[in-house]
């Protein structure tokens, strides 16, 4: 249920809050990817491809969050929001937009890379079930 909106998943991150603030990576289907970080009174997102908001609640919320026009149907898949988000953690901007240029990539094929840069790419794999049995 957390996952329905930006604001929603924003006041549950607000729970684990810790020196670096708490981060949530959502791949939605096979469409798009969410980060959202949460640290003190600061939020901070990250939509892989705007062009699902016509298509999805949570990515909609994000491009709401980020006040952005509601993109056309003809527009191109494009990222939306703080691409260093992550930067002080070992993700940093130019890294992510180059991840954010393969267009091949699933989002959680693209979420595995980010939490790999961040230290826990093995416990994310096993979680979200990347890995092989």
């Amino acid at each position: 249920d957390v996952i329905e909106d930006v604001d929603t998943l924003v006041h549950a991150l607000r729970r684990f809050d810790g020196d670096g603030g708490a981060v949530a990576m959502i791949g939605v289907d096979e469409d798009f990817f969410v980060i959202v970080r949460v640290v003190g009174p600061t939020t901070r997102v990250l939509l892989s491809d705007i062009t699902a908001a016509g298509e999805w609640e949570l990515a909609s919320s994000a491009v709401d969050f980020l006040h952005l026009p509601q993109p056309e149907d003809e527009d191109d898949p494009v990222p939306a929001g703080d691409l260093d988000l992550l930067g002080d953690l070992g993700m940093h901007a130019m890294d992510m937009g180059v991840l954010l240029d393969d267009a091949d990539a699933y989002p959680d094929e693209l979420l595995s890379d980010v939490a790999r840069r961040l230290g826990f790419g093995e416990l994310f794999d096993d979680v979200i079930g990347l890995t092989s049995a």
